[in-house]
């Protein structure tokens, strides 16, 4: 096996790094401060604007999109090490125009939208003028089976007319968030449960949509991003707003879900030696009985134990994606899986001997540990939670030796949430 990145990756990791160090790290704490200090903070910060300019100037821009001209036709295996570097700040995938949940609508755009979908909405969203969002999950279903969709698309001459309420479609409370992905059911009663389900695309803007409440996770509101809750009501769209056909949004989904599943992985790589790092420079800096916390033996326990698992982590990141490029996502699902599990927690557990060793001041907002470990957390159940992934690579390996039809499998394929 070859460990070693290519030339262009390490290329681009030295330039990614520079800039995170001379432009985002330097001016995170002006974020805050900028988004406090407006009326609402519901607006964007004016660094965000001046930053992404920075990176658009610098080339460092779109980098996610593989196999694309419009991108930088990166793999997978060739974008996670760049996707770490910007895991390590919360500012940061915006900044290159790399961030959830619109790398996944752009994605979705790009392989199955049509020539007006990608003039109209792609092309902003390229040019990182707009942002998205993503309305699948829903309030009163468990949305870990996608099957159990509950919001309607039925045809009206040469419209659809949109029913149904969301909840976790991230994005929704940026005032830039222009157009969203809606996922429902224009054909509930066709036998084949995973045929549906269509998505269509709806400019925000539609009569008829009403954010009726932003989400906070553990008491964080995520803003100027945010999380709603939303209702749609008689919401009428072109018929031609149709991605890729009626009964193929369970497709596109699966197509979607993959690679925004495995960025997340990448991002809490970053996260999580983030974290280790904060934990260094503290466990240095202080002393209790006598000696610095780096001397103690539960501190060294917990550094090591930290520096084993991020790299089993990485390890297994990077045979994710290695898969989906050589072998397609559908081959790759039980490592898609694996990691939507094993990376999450590993982040929380890092994160956590972090906040411990900083005491205090670790639960408070002053070195952003509490935030990693919120957002970690929210990990474990966004895009589909921990127990159907699980069950999914369980029942993976019983194929593997049983060789049965095992029914209902197909249901445990894809999983609701943000991405």
């Amino acid at each position: 096996m070859e460990f070693e990145h290519s030339t262009k990756v390490k290329e681009l990791q030295a330039r990614v790094s520079a800039f995170m160090e001379a432009h985002i790290y330097p001016n995170e704490k002006l974020f805050d401060q900028q988004l406090d200090e407006g009326d609402t903070r519901w607006q964007i910060p004016p660094i965000m604007e001046e930053l992404k300019a920075k990176a658009k100037a610098d080339g460092l821009w779109n980098m996610f999109l593989p196999d694309s001209e419009r991108g930088f036709g990166l793999s997978n295996l060739e974008y996670a090490p760049l996707c770490e570097i910007m895991g390590r700040s919360k500012i940061a995938s915006e900044v290159f125009n790399c961030s959830a949940p619109d790398t996944g609508n752009m994605e979705v755009l790009e392989r199955y939208g049509n020539d007006e979908h990608k003039r109209v909405w792609l092309e902003p969203l390229l040019n990182g003028e707009i942002r998205s969002a993503f309305a699948m999950t829903e309030p009163r279903v468990a949305s870990s089976d996608a099957t159990n969709i509950e919001s309607n698309i039925k045809r009206d001459g040469d419209d659809y007319i949109i029913n149904g309420r969301k909840w976790w479609t991230s994005g929704i409370g940026d005032p830039r968030c222009k157009v969203l992905i809606f996922m429902g059911k224009t054909d509930p009663d066709n036998p084949d449960r995973h045929k549906q389900q269509s998505m269509v695309v709806v400019p925000v803007e539609t009569p008829g949509i009403k954010v009726l409440r932003t989400l906070p996770v553990f008491g964080y509101d995520d803003a100027p991003h945010g999380h709603g809750e939303v209702e749609f009501k008689d919401v009428r769209v072109p018929a031609s707003n149709i991605l890729l056909g009626e009964g193929r949004g369970f497709e596109i989904a699966q197509g979607r879900l993959g690679p925004g599943r495995i960025h997340h992985c990448m991002r809490q790589i970053g996260v999580a030696e983030r974290a280790l790092e904060k934990m260094l420079k503290r466990v240095k800096e202080r002393t209790a009985f006598g000696k610095s916390l780096a001397e103690q033996g539960t501190i060294i326990a917990d550094i090591a134990n930290s520096r084993m698992e991020i790299e089993q982590a990485r390890l297994l990141v990077l045979k994710a994606a290695y898969m989906m490029d050589t072998v397609g996502n559908k081959e790759a699902r039980a490592e898609i899986a694996m990691i939507k599990v094993a990376v999450p927690n590993m982040t929380l557990r890092v994160v956590d001997r972090a906040l411990q060793a900083h005491g205090g001041g670790g639960v408070t907002s002053d070195f952003g540990l509490a935030l990693s470990w919120a957002h970690a957390r929210t990990l474990r159940l966004a895009d589909g939670p921990d127990e159907v992934h699980r069950a999914a690579v369980a029942k993976l390996e019983l194929r593997k030796q049983l060789r049965p039809e095992l029914e209902g499998y197909e249901d445990i394929e894809l999983l609701a949430g943000r991405s």
